[in-house]
């Protein structure tokens, strides 16, 4: 469900750019909660080895990326599958949460989302990695993809785990690929309070939607570029890329991925399955694994535009 309380203090403060579209785009909010009969596709139950989980990617943005046929190992057609929610919040319980003890001990969860240090129950795992504790960065605003590669590589040359899950947080803003197209970024400290900046320019007509677009798209290519190196690095005879959710550009009103919506832009996600084999030729960098506190983890939850 919508968190509508939180959705009309939004209401209350685009009033003044919006118009009516403010009040159109909480109609739609509540419409698309209280009328959810989409059935999602099962993710713990498909058959795979690794998956790989590319946060807020849209289905249309993979599928064009790869009819452009710039990346070797993808396919110029992609599959679409229907995701158990709108948010990483919501992926995290729906996935995670539901599961067995015995489905969660077979596996290895290597993660740049700081949503595990609170939604996440680390003693059902076989291990947890939470590579934003160490590789944040703050100048960015998030956590670039190579770390979480770095991670993904060491986890499963290292650990006898059965099964592996590996959470990039690209293509999901803020830019960090084209400076010129960053939104403003923010430190961990402030991860998950503020919605993303990138959608209020959107909504308030600060940015045109083929520029966001662009920026969005170079965020996908720039993760993909490390999804060739992981399959370079790591066994698994069955390798499956998805994603959490996807982001809303404005159909019907709606912007980002506010929880709990069954909008199909933020319910379709890609699907694309592939091997991977282990040639040795990366060596992932030793990681500097110095926690930070619970202030922290707020602050980059804050960062990337979600409400703790």
């Amino acid at each position: 469900m919508v968190d509508v309380p939180a959705q009309a203090a939004n209401v209350a403060r685009n009033l003044r750019y919006r118009g009516a579209d403010a009040f159109r785009e909480l109609a739609s909010l509540v419409a698309y909660s209280l009328r959810s009969t989409t059935e999602p596709d099962p993710v713990l139950d498909a058959d795979w080895d690794a998956l790989v989980v590319l946060d807020a990617c849209r289905a249309d943005l993979f599928a064009e990326v790869a009819a452009a046929g710039h990346h070797e190992f993808l396919p110029a057609e992609t599959e679409s599958r229907t995701s158990p929610a709108s948010s990483s919040v919501e992926w995290l319980q729906s996935v995670f949460g539901g599961a067995s003890d015995a489905a969660l001990g077979e596996i290895a969860y290597v993660t740049g989302n700081p949503y595990s240090a609170s939604k996440v129950d680390h003693d059902r795992f076989h291990a947890v990695e939470e590579v934003w504790r160490y590789a944040w960065d703050d100048d960015l605003g998030t956590i670039p993809p190579r770390p979480v590669t770095d991670a993904a590589v060491r986890t499963g040359r290292e650990t006898d785990a059965d099964r592996l899950v590996v959470h990039y947080m690209q293509p999901h803003f803020p830019s960090v690929v084209d400076r010129e197209q960053r939104s403003a970024g923010v430190e961990l400290a402030a991860f998950g309070d503020d919605e993303m900046s990138v959608w209020d320019d959107l909504r308030f007509g600060r940015r045109s939607e083929a520029d966001v677009w662009s920026a969005y798209r170079a965020n996908l290519e720039c993760v993909l570029e490390d999804l060739a190196l992981l399959f370079e690095n790591l066994d698994a005879e069955r390798v499956a890329v998805t994603a959490d959710h996807g982001n809303a550009f404005g159909e019907r009103h709606v912007y980002g991925h506010p929880g709990g919506v069954d909008l199909p832009v933020l319910r379709e996600v890609p699907w694309f399955e592939t091997t991977a084999t282990d040639t040795g030729s990366h060596d992932p960098d030793a990681a500097d694994r110095d926690d930070t506190g619970d202030t922290d983890v707020e602050a980059r939850l804050e960062d990337l535009g979600y409400r703790t």
